[in-house]
């Protein structure tokens, strides 16, 4: 689900909560290290993001947001800000030329460049943090 953050809403906070859990607290943020990626050069996006991106030549930036049950992308269009908010069990990452994100039917594809290669310790924690959250419906079979 994709929201419009530019300016602060109750009902967005509230959804946002809802579907990927609330903010890490402090302690928590130290314990990961950060909860957020640096900016990264959007490449492509599904034509059902294409309105979120900016229609001009224009580089389109975004980064990523760990929470408790998911992740935040945050993509900026000119003075604009969006949400795309994706729970652990929806999300699929894909490594090809760059690093994809797919989930709800849309994509992002982040440009293969240096700003993703400064990234790649955070994909990792990423990663990570899927490993967790799905570990905890991790049924045995025998």
């Amino acid at each position: 689900m994709v929201l419009d953050t530019t300016y602060s809403s109750k009902e967005n906070k509230e959804l946002i909560k809802k579907l990927v859990g609330k903010a890490f607290g402090f302690y928590d943020i130290l314990n990961l290290k950060g909860i957020g990626s640096k900016r990264m050069v959007i490449d492509d996006v599904s034509p059902n993001l294409k309105q979120y991106l900016n229609s001009v030549s224009d580089i389109n930036y975004g980064n990523i947001e760990l929470r408790p049950n998911g992740v935040l992308i945050h993509i900026t269009k000119g003075l604009q800000n969006f949400t795309w908010a994706i729970p652990y069990y929806q999300l699929v990452i894909y490594k090809t030329n760059g690093s994809s994100i797919h989930a709800q039917g849309k994509f992002v594809h982040f440009k293969n460049n240096i700003m993703l290669k400064e990234n790649k310790p955070f994909f990792n924690k990423l990663l990570n943090e899927k490993i967790k959250f799905d570990e905890q419906y991790n049924f045995q079979t025998q």
